[in-house]
C-alpha cells in the first residue's frame, strides 16, 4: 500500500531580522524562519502530516520488534543490506563516547546532534528543529508571537529601530525610527547578531523586558511588557495616476485575507473606485507559505497555470488560476531584486510566464525547493526537502530564479552586504530543467537600465513611498512606475 504523502511546505531563505514586526532579514546563512505550506483543503493538513508520520515511524518499529506479517515472522535482512546497519554504528559510537570521553556527557543531547547533522547534511533548507527552533519557526509562520513591537534593521553593528507597530508596547512607550537598540535587559547587544538580539526581546507574554536605546547623543531606558504582537504582511498605497502600490513583505498566515483589504481600500480611494494598474514589490520577500502565494497570484490572473511541483522527475503537483482575480484585469509591473526568494519567485513568476506582469530588477535570490514540515514527538520538528517547484512554463527556479525582463541594478555601497544567491549555499541542490532568460520562451534579452546610486528597499511602511515615484531616489521604484505608467496609457482604467 502506498503511504500518504506529506504535504509540501516551501521554505525560504531563513530569517532573522523580525522581533516586532520586520520582515526577515538578509542573513541566508542562518536555520530561521522558513515557510510552511498548507493543502488548500485545510481539514486535511493535520491528517496527512499524522498519517505520513505514522507510516514513517513504521518500519523502524517493525524492524526493533521482529514484527510477523501475514501469519509469517519476516526473513533476516543481511547486515549489509539493511538500512538499519548505520544504526548500530551509531549505537557503538555513543557507547564509546558515554564510557570514554575525558568528561561525562548527556546523551539526550549527543542523540540530538545526531539527528540534526544527519538532516542538515541534505541541503541548506533541510533541518531538524529543536523544541525551541520549532516554536520560532510556528510564531514566525503565523506572523504573532511575544514581542514589544518593533521593526528592526541592522546598521554599523547596531540594532537601528526601523519603525515601530503602531499600537504596540514600543510604540506607546515613545520609541521611534531611527533609535538605535544598545542594550536589553541591561546586557550590551552591540556587535551581535540580529537573531541573538531577537530572540532576546521576545519572549512569553506580559513578561517584563528594559531595552537600553540611544537616540542622538543620550541614552533612554524604555521597560516594555510583552504583548501578542501581529505582522502586517501587506502594506499599501495610492500614488499618482490612480496606480496601487501593493508591497508583500512575506507570506504567513492571513496574507491573501491582507492582499484583498488592501484592494478594496485601494478601489476605495481611487478616483471612480477605479486603478489604472499596480505596482507590486516583491523587493526583499523571502517567501513564506506557498498556499498564501499561490491565492495571492490567482488574484492577478484570469487563468493559466501558477506553478508546478516535481519530485525524482515527476509532476506530483499542479496549481491553475481561476476567474475573477482581484487585479486580474489591470497592468501589473513587479519589483524584485535578490532577496525575492522562495514563494516570492513562485508568484512573480507565474505573473511573468502568463505576461501578466512586467518584471524589473534583478535576479532573484533562486530558492526552488519545497520543503514538508512535520511535527515530532517531544516538542520537536522536521523540515525536509521534498520536491522543486517550477514555473509554468516549465523554468526550474532553483539555483536559477527569476530573471527580470528589465534589468535595473541599485547601486552599491562599500559596506553593503555580499550579494549571497542559493546557488552560492554550500550543498544547495543543483538547477536542472530550463535556464535563464530564455527559459520563458520569450526569446528576448532583457533590457539594462541605469541606475545610478540609490537607496536599498526599506522595510518601512508604504507610507514612505512617494505619492509621484516618477522623481524617487529609489531607482527601482522609479523605473518600474514609469514603466507602469505607460503600459497604463495605453489602455484605460476599468
Amino acid at each position: 500500500m502506498t503511504p500518504p504523502a506529506p504535504a509540501p511546505l516551501p521554505s525560504s531563505p531563513p530569517s532573522t531580522l523580525r522581533e516586532g514586526g520586520s520582515e526577515p532579514a538578509r542573513d541566508l546563512g542562518r536555520v530561521g524562519a522558513a515557510g510552511a505550506r498548507r493543502p488548500r483543503a485545510p481539514s486535511l493538513g493535520r491528517k496527512v502530516v499524522v498519517g505520513a508520520l505514522r507510516w514513517a515511524l513504521l518500519p523502524a518499529v517493525t524492524f526493533a520488534l521482529g514484527a510477523v506479517a501475514s501469519g509469517r515472522r519476516a526473513e533476516a535482512t543481511p547486515e549489509q543490506a539493511s538500512p538499519y546497519a548505520m544504526l548500530g554504528q551509531l549505537g557503538r559510537v555513543l557507547v564509546h563516547i558515554e564510557n570514554s570521553y575525558v568528561d561525562p556527557v548527556d546523551r539526550t543531547r549527543l542523540v540530538d546532534g545526531a539527528i540534526k547533522g544527519m538532516v542538515e547534511e541534505l541541503d541548506p533548507h533541510s533541518g531538524y528543529l529543536r523544541p525551541e527552533e520549532w516554536k520560532l519557526f510556528q510564531s514566525d509562520t503565523e506572523g504573532r508571537f511575544g514581542g514589544v513591537g518593533i521593526e528592526v534593521d541592522g546598521k554599523d553593528n547596531e540594532l537601528v529601530v526601523i519603525a515601530p507597530i503602531e499600537g504596540s508596547p514600543a510604540e506607546r512607550a515613545g520609541i521611534k525610527s531611527g533609535d538605535r537598540i544598545v542594550s536589553v535587559d541591561g546586557a550590551d547587544v552591540r556587535g551581535q547578531g540580529l537573531d541573538k538580539v531577537v530572540k532576546r526581546m521576545r519572549g512569553a507574554i506580559g513578561t517584563k523586558v528594559k531595552l537600553g536605546v540611544r537616540r542622538d547623543k543620550q541614552t533612554l531606558t524604555f521597560e516594555l511588557v510583552r504583548e501578542t504582537i501581529h505582522v502586517t504582511s501587506v502594506t499599501h498605497k495610492l500614488l499618482a495616476g490612480n496606480v496601487g502600490y501593493v508591497r508583500i513583505k512575506q507570506f504567513q498566515e492571513g496574507t491573501h485575507g491582507e492582499l484583498l483589504r488592501a484592494a478594496g481600500k485601494l478601489r476605495a480611494e481611487a478616483k471612480g473606485g477605479k486603478l489604472s494598474g499596480v505596482l507590486l514589490d516583491m523587493r526583499s520577500d523571502p517567501g513564506g507559505l506557498v498556499d498564501e502565494a499561490t491565492e495571492c497570484a490567482d488574484e492577478f490572473l484570469g487563468q493559466g497555470g501558477i506553478y508546478s511541483m516535481r519530485r525524482r522527475g515527476q509532476i506530483i503537483e499542479e496549481a491553475r488560476a481561476r476567474s475573477g482575480g482581484a487585479f486580474a484585469d489591470v497592468p501589473v509591473v513587479a519589483l524584485v531584486n535578490e532577496w525575492s526568494a522562495s514563494a516570492a519567485e513562485l508568484l512573480v513568476g507565474a505573473l511573468q510566464d502568463n505576461k501578466r506582469a512586467t518584471v524589473v530588477g534583478v535576479n532573484t535570490f533562486g530558492k526552488g525547493s519545497v520543503q514538508t514540515i512535520l511535527e515530532l514527538p517531544m516538542g520537536a520538528g522536521l523540515k525536509l526537502t521534498t520536491a522543486r517547484y517550477y514555473t509554468p512554463s516549465g523554468h526550474a527556479i532553483q539555483a536559477d530564479g527569476i530573471h527580470p525582463d528589465v534589468v535595473v541594478e541599485a547601486g552599491r555601497t562599500p559596506d553593503a552586504p555580499q550579494v549571497t544567491r542559493e546557488k552560492d549555499l554550500p550543498g544547495h541542490l543543483p538547477a536542472e530543467g530550463s535556464q535563464g532568460a530564455g527559459a520563458r520562451g520569450s526569446g528576448a534579452a532583457p533590457t539594462a537600465g541605469d541606475a545610478g546610486a540609490g537607496p536599498a528597499v526599506s522595510s518601512d511602511l508604504a507610507r514612505d513611498v512617494p505619492a509621484d515615484p516618477a522623481g524617487s531616489s529609489d531607482v527601482v521604484l522609479r523605473t518600474g512606475y514609469q514603466i507602469l505608467m505607460v503600459e497604463v496609457q495605453k489602455r484605460p482604467a476599468r
